[in-house]
């Protein structure tokens, strides 16, 4: 409610702690010279061919979600056409190498040839064990702490992901009008934002009811449909940028590279993905096939449902289906 600029502040917060804590891990394994000596023996390519990598290679793509969100917040940044751009290639980068930098630390705390061994004994107490080791009781309790404010960042996120969604279909009238109301005072869409609050307040509440335990079910059961949805859209969306330029032929300023290979390559590579997580969803639910299918499932389901209501907007309200994606809407 407040608009997106004290959000970005209480994420920043978070974000830097969390990072900081890391880097106070890495400096004290790199320092010690780890559990036998620095070695980049994770490294090796081969590693890549390894047999059950795909489980871990879906996973870490999966990790990367969220990174796309800085498209939705174009209509409230001052200079988008440089802001959104550099905000999506900063974020990929520091992630692609922080990620790689912190599991290769992670490796060293307990050696090449120990660390597949503890992480398969104990991984949810891998990285705390490593903390206590190298840095101290305090790190670790400090570190348990920014494990709950980084789920807090996440849901802040998400959350205003989700609102601004809704707000861009209000004002694209597809959405009831009510959700499009900005606030007079701070400009945010705050009855999405409220809307939105409301019904996770509502489906916590109806899992909680039924016992069903917080995060081995109710968390990873419907955070996992997400998951797969997105990729899913993000595989369309590389596909759709190659059609749009194939159709379009105009001269548009740009080159093959960023119109035909990069999105081609991206698509190919992503519904490849899509199909490894698909494959190994027990690793991100911890549930059995019946589940994992059925969760997969909510997807072309989903999809299908949106593509109905579509057809339907495009029968009976043409002028509104016209529109759609092309409306410049102004949260400001």
């Amino acid at each position: 409610m407040r608009s997106i600029n004290l959000g970005a502040k209480v994420l920043a917060a978070l974000l830097i702690a969390e990072t900081a804590i890391l880097v106070l891990l890495a400096g004290a394994v790199l320092v010690k010279g780890g559990a036998s000596g620095l070695s980049f023996d994770s490294f090796a390519p081969s590693n890549v061919f390894v047999s059950g990598m795909s489980g871990p290679l879906g996973l870490a793509v999966a990790a990367f979600i969220g990174f796309e969100a800085t498209a939705i917040y174009r209509e409230e940044a001052r200079d988008p056409d440089r802001t959104v751009p550099r905000a999506t290639y900063l974020a990929i980068g520091f992630l692609g190498l922080f990620y790689a930098f912190i599991s290769w630390i992670i490796v060293q705390a307990f050696g090449s040839g120990q660390a597949v061994a503890v992480a398969a004994k104990n991984p949810a107490e891998m990285f705390f064990t490593a903390m206590t080791q190298y840095v101290g009781g305090w790190a670790t309790d400090v570190q348990r702490v920014l494990i709950v404010t980084s789920v807090l960042a996440a849901l802040l996120a998400f959350h205003n992901a989700i609102t601004r969604y809704v707000y861009a279909l209000s004002a694209e009238r597809v959405a009831p009008a009510a959700l499009g109301r900005v606030h007079a005072r701070h400009g945010s869409p705050w009855v999405a934002g409220v809307a939105q609050s409301v019904l996770a307040a509502v489906v916590v509440a109806v899992f909680a009811s039924f016992g069903i335990d917080p995060y081995t079910k109710f968390f990873l059961w419907v955070n996992t449909p997400g998951v797969v949805g997105i990729l899913v859209l993000q595989a369309l969306a590389a596909f759709a940028v190659v059609a749009f330029f194939r159709r379009n032929r105009a001269d548009h300023g740009e080159g093959h590279l960023r119109t035909l290979l990069a999105p081609a390559a991206a698509g190919v590579l992503l519904t490849a993905v899509t199909v490894l997580v698909c494959k190994r969803l027990d690793l991100f639910t911890g549930a059995g096939p019946a589940v994992n299918w059925s969760l997969v499932a909510l997807t072309p389901a989903v999809f299908l449902a949106g593509m109905a209501l579509a057809a339907r907007i495009r029968r009976t309200r043409p002028d509104v289906y016209a529109k759609l994606a092309t409306t410049d809407v102004d949260a400001t």
